[in-house]
Order: structure tokens, then C-alpha cells, then sequence
């Protein structure tokens, strides 16, 4: 299995939850398609867009049956990033963590899993 990491909201995840599909934050629906990163590009990720929050969820996502909506693109430093042009379905969630990121981009999920490792 392939799988990529999305960080959302816990408000997010509960909305998600109730719809069981996820149109992205803010951010995703600006740029026309949902952000993951992989487990090299996630503490990156996590660092720059939410240090210092904990009101946050680590989605792992198996990407391999997303079917064409899936893209990997260049982005940051040139590496390509997984991207979804396409609601996220619940389906795809294999695992969901409680998560911080203290203010250092130290990523920690609340349950002590280490699920990019």
C-alpha cells in the first residue's frame, strides 16, 4: 500500500466523519486540490503550515485507490508531493491520530504512535 499524510482540524475530521467525505481546509480549496505529503515530506509540512497547534488529526490515506484524481507535483524544494484534485473519501483513511505540533515543528500524536516512522 501507498500512503501519504493529511493534516486537518479535529473539526475537520468531525465534519468529515459525519459526511464521510473531506473537501479540504481553506488552503486545499484555494488551490484547487487536497495537500498530502509522504513520510519524508511530512515533518516539513507539519513544521511550516501548523506549529505550535494541538487541536489536530494525522490522516494516514492509501493513495492506491484514488484512481487519476491523484497527482504528484513539484513543490517545495522541488520534490513531488501527492495531490488530490477530488474529495477525499473516508474509505481511504487507515488511520487517524489526535495530533500537536509543539512550536519547535516537533510532531507528536497524543496517543504516542509514530505512524511516518
Amino acid at each position: 500500500m501507498t500512503a501519504a499524510f493529511k493534516i486537518i482540524s479535529a473539526e475537520d475530521w468531525a465534519e468529515f466523519q459525519a459526511s464521510g467525505l473531506y473537501p479540504g481546509s481553506a488552503v486545499d480549496l484555494s488551490d484547487g486540490y487536497i495537500h498530502m505529503s509522504t513520510a519524508a515530506q511530512l515533518a516539513g509540512t507539519a513544521g511550516k503550515h501548523y506549529a505550535g497547534r494541538d487541536d489536530l488529526m494525522l490522516l494516514t490515506v492509501a493513495l492506491d485507490d484514488l484512481g487519476p484524481s491523484l497527482k504528484w507535483e513539484a513543490s517545495r524544494g522541488g520534490d513531488l508531493f501527492p495531490h488530490l484534485y477530488a474529495d477525499l473519501p473516508n474509505a481511504a483513511v487507515t488511520q487517524a491520530h489526535a495530533f500537536a505540533v509543539d512550536a519547535d515543528g516537533t510532531m507528536r500524536c497524543l496517543d504516542g504512535a509514530t505512524p511516518w516512522a
